[in-house]
């Protein structure tokens, strides 16, 4: 934090910028990750059985 405080106020809009690029690009991941993990699931959770919590 304080090697931030000791930057120029110029280069703050280019900290917040990296930042929220580095939490779009997390963000990203974590949709990755949950859509990749689907397919390996996608037997359990197609049965007639669970068929009635498709509705919900």
């Amino acid at each position: 934090m304080t090697k931030i405080q000791a930057l120029p106020v110029e280069r703050l809009a280019e900290i917040e910028d990296f930042v929220d690029f580095i939490a779009s690009r997390e963000q990203e991941h974590a949709t990755s990750r949950a859509t990749a993990s689907a397919p390996a699931f996608a037997a359990i959770w197609s049965n007639p059985e669970d068929d009635v919590y498709d509705a919900l």
